[in-house]
């Protein structure tokens, strides 16, 4: 029998799968993928054990666990001043992945436009693909990897059904602010356009600043669908679960295919969560802190490395100029990297349409400490 047609020929394994099995199979240092090696909260470990010995281990609800949306509700509220409905407006997902590509696919149509601002999550422009649209990509302005707004406004028209906007960004570590949404406002305000906001390292946004959410603009608010990622919050980034939030109209429509994508997510896992943030409401707050200390640490260890360091404000990721190390193109160049000195990486082109005008490549910093001065140590001799 002959392989079916692909839907989508110009995809293969993603980078992230690609390096951390050559991480595994060279013994390398994985700072690569996006994962903590901390483990969730203790507390929280035991609330799931303890949900799973009282019997919660059938469906949930399709939309969620009323007591854990009512407790995100709470919390954005506390932390963003954001009043929710948690009945038509929060719906608990497979992970942010499954957010996302709901999201796209309540929305984009064949012939419709979704524009992407590059280097893009990698996950956007397949699920993009899928729902029949053609993505668009703008890309982000270096060095600093802001918006180049001028470029975006030529990229909306009037088959923009959807930009997806990601804040703070993966993988460049750059934060968008109150104003970045205003002019995003601006642009799409004449529009059909929507916005899709990845917003799963919103508790990491470091130096003094604050995440500002596509919810707490006032003209984006009934056109956003935003998303976040309790994998990210509490490191159970294996657990898969996450949330989408939105105005009433636009969380009926997501939730018209999440219904058909997964239906429900894991009931023990939802109590434990619910129950951990109704004793634990401040444990967010003191993320920020401790990721920055981990940047701050890593940034210490390679002073005195060959490699460029990119002001990272938020997510638990720096990028790292390699241009006075070699002329090998990125994906080659993490290649050697983990081949040679045992530290795996992730190259930035696989998130990027077109050519980056420089050597770049990610490191994830959500380590311990003598995880980090081990890689480090290895990093100063290349």
């Amino acid at each position: 029998m002959q392989p079916p047609d692909s839907k989508l020929p110009g995809v293969g394994t993603t980078i992230f799968t690609v390096m951390s099995r050559l991480a595994t199979e060279a013994g390398a240092i994985n700072l690569g993928q996006g994962f903590p090696d901390f483990q969730p909260p203790a507390r929280l470990r035991e609330l799931v054990a303890e949900h799973l010995v009282a019997g919660h281990n059938q469906y949930a609800p399709m939309p969620g666990l009323p007591a854990l949306c009512e407790t995100v509700a709470e919390q954005m509220n506390r932390r963003q001043g954001l009043a929710l409905d948690p009945a038509r407006e929060v719906t608990i997902t497979t992970g942010g992945t499954e957010a996302l590509f709901a999201a796209i696919h309540a929305i984009a149509r064949a012939g419709d436009e979704v524009v992407l601002l590059d280097p893009a999550y990698d996950s956007y422009g397949p699920a993009a693909e899928l729902a029949g649209a053609q993505v668009r990509r703008v890309p982000l302005r270096l060095p600093d990897f802001a918006v180049d707004y001028g470029r975006l406004a030529d990229a909306i028209g009037e088959r923009t059904r959807l930009l997806i906007v990601n804040t703070p960004h993966n993988p460049t570590g750059a934060v968008l602010d109150a104003g970045d949404w205003e002019r995003i406002a601006d642009l799409i305000e004449p529009t059909r356009a929507l916005v899709l906001s990845d917003e799963v390292y919103e508790c990491l946004v470091y130096d003094g600043r604050r995440h500002a959410s596509v919810l707490s603009n006032a003209r984006l608010r009934d056109r956003s669908f935003a998303v976040f990622s309790f994998g990210k919050v509490f490191n159970a980034t294996g657990w898969k679960v996450g949330y989408c939030v939105a105005a009433p109209a636009l969380t009926a429509e997501f939730r018209k295919v999440h219904q058909y994508l997964t239906f429900s997510v894991s009931t023990p896992v939802q109590h434990a969560i619910a129950d951990f943030m109704r004793e634990e409401p401040a444990f967010q707050d003191g993320l920020a802190p401790f990721y920055q200390s981990r940047r701050d640490r890593f940034a210490l260890l390679l002073a005195d490395s060959r490699f460029g360091l990119r002001p990272a404000a938020g997510t638990y990721f720096q990028l790292a100029d390699y241009g006075a190390i070699s002329d090998e193109p990125d994906i080659e160049f993490c290649q050697t990297l983990i081949r040679e000195h045992g530290v795996a990486a992730i190259p930035l082109s696989p998130f990027c349409e077109a050519q980056l005008d420089a050597r770049l490549l990610r490191f994830c910093f959500a380590k311990g400490d003598a995880t980090l001065e081990q890689a480090a140590e290895r990093l100063t001799r290349v």
